[in-house]
């Protein structure tokens, strides 16, 4: 049977860890963490079920400490998780299912997956944004897993918020994440699939966490139209203050139905939508 190991970067996770680690804690072969020098009691916690902990500068671009992370594992399958994601047994199950088949074998599972249409229009979208993902044939070294974003007591299902693709189960030395962006795609040497059962992400239980979340990424996008040199004229006003938040709102919200989300899902859409406008201000008062 194919070792596991589970591979996080934290920072200041000390609410979400716990819960984190206890998922995985039947499946796990290794535990590896790069922590970016945590103020709170994060490491200790870690250290409780008995992860491997490296202690390193905390990093804007969090992708430098994850690819750390990939380089401590020793496991022959790597499972890279977020501090506030949770594996549930369903999951569970499948992963060690999955790394128990034959070549053969996951090939037919590829071909049944039950929302099969669904996870490759949603992998065709990512490779029209990022370029193409792993290799057409060979040997399955990496899994998108499909995720539930838990937003203000719901879990998003509408919006495009799902499937909210991620590849986090990869074979070791067979992944690298470029840490240039924090947004950017992991890359992969290989063929990816799909597993079936969600990774449950309590991305934002309050209002107050989905704001400081969304703060950062915000900081993030105007140095990103910083370094990118972009104009700052009437055409840009237009466009980052009117078009694409209104673009944007019109289509999480009606298109893709955010609609049958509630009152979360309007939220959702409405906020995202402001990131233009919010992240273009910021970059035009630098």
């Amino acid at each position: 049977m194919a070792k596991l190991t589970i591979a996080l970067a934290t920072y200041n996770e000390e609410k979400n860890l716990r819960a984190c680690l206890a998922s995985v804690q039947q499946i796990a072969d290794e535990i590896v963490i790069v922590d970016g020098t945590s103020s709170d009691r994060t490491v200790e916690v870690a250290k409780e079920f008995g992860a491997k902990v490296k202690v390193v500068e905390n990093q804007k671009i969090f992708h430098i400490n994850k690819q750390k992370a990939l380089e401590m594992a020793t496991g022959d399958w790597i499972l890279q998780l977020d501090a506030d994601e949770v594996v549930s047994p369903e999951l569970a199950r499948e992963i060690m299912n999955v790394l128990d088949m034959t070549g053969e074998e996951l090939e037919e599972y590829q071909q049944r997956l039950p929302k099969r249409k669904l996870f490759l229009r949603h992998q065709e979208l990512l490779e029209a944004r990022d370029g193409k993902i792993g290799t057409q044939e060979g040997p399955y070294t990496a899994f998108f897993i499909p995720r539930l974003n838990y937003f203000l007591g719901r879990y998003l299902r509408f919006g495009g918020v799902y499937p909210d693709g991620v590849i986090r189960l990869v074979k070791r030395g067979y992944a690298k994440f470029p840490a240039k962006d924090v947004h950017e795609q992991i890359e992969i040497k290989g063929r990816v699939g799909w597993l079936h059962q969600p990774l449950l992400h309590q991305d934002s239980p309050t209002f107050k966490r989905y704001l400081q979340r969304n703060n950062r990424y915000i900081d993030l996008l105007a140095d990103q139209l910083k370094n990118e040199k972009t104009k700052k004229d009437f055409k840009t006003d237009a466009n980052y203050l009117f078009v694409k938040p209104l673009s944007w709102f019109v289509m999480t919200f009606i298109r893709h139905k955010g609609i049958l989300d509630g009152y979360q899902g309007f939220l959702f859409s409405f906020f995202s939508a402001l990131r233009f406008p919010r992240a273009y201000l910021r970059y035009k008062q630098k």
